[in-house]
């Protein structure tokens, strides 16, 4: 590879560190080009999986002030996901594909600037999609609404009804014959 393509390759390297949401380094060794293919259309518009070479990566990496991150993964053969999409989605698919293709090994990554190993990937992956956490969010604020309105309603019924009960009261208090005082 000549000078200047390791130059373009460590500057789009560098480009997509940047510009993505996460990263996750693996380690593709024994995977067939057809798993490759398999791994990236399963990956869909969530994330781009490329093979790298260690030293331009590790450039990229450090003009991209992920060296302390991620430095210590780029041992071995190495590919990297970009996460452009929903980072849940994308270490589903990871997880998932490592679990059918063993040989597909995640070493660990980097999300919004913050390392994270192997398994805090397969526990992001565990987590439910964020359209279905926002339903849920959306969910507890309505009954957080609906209770405080209920709350707010039975305050006027409650004052209310004791208003009742007390004009009942002097009523029938009204209404009751004086006792009769005793004679002497």
């Amino acid at each position: 590879m000549a000078n200047a393509e390791k130059v373009a390759v460590v500057a789009e390297l560098t480009e997509k560190f940047r510009g993505s949401s996460g990263a996750v380094l693996t380690e593709y060794r024994g995977l067939t080009v057809a798993q490759l293919a398999e791994l990236r259309t399963t990956l869909g518009k969530n994330a781009t999986f490329s093979v790298v070479k260690n030293t331009l990566t590790k450039i990229a990496v450090t003009e991209a002030g992920l060296e302390e991150q991620l430095s210590s993964l780029l041992s071995g053969p190495s590919a990297v996901a970009f996460v452009d999409g929903d980072v849940v989605e994308a270490a589903k698919g990871l997880r998932d594909f490592a679990k059918a293709n063993p040989l597909l090994v995640i070493k660990g990554g980097v999300l919004e600037g913050k390392a994270l190993d192997a398994d805090e990937i397969v526990k992001l992956a565990d987590l439910e999609p964020k359209e279905v956490l926002l339903a849920k969010l959306a969910g507890a604020m309505k009954a957080s609404l609906a209770g405080a309105a209920a709350t707010f309603n039975a305050l006027p019924v409650q004052m209310a009804q004791l208003a009742e009960a007390l004009r009942a009261k002097r009523e029938a208090a009204e209404a009751a014959p004086a006792p009769e005082e005793p004679q002497d």
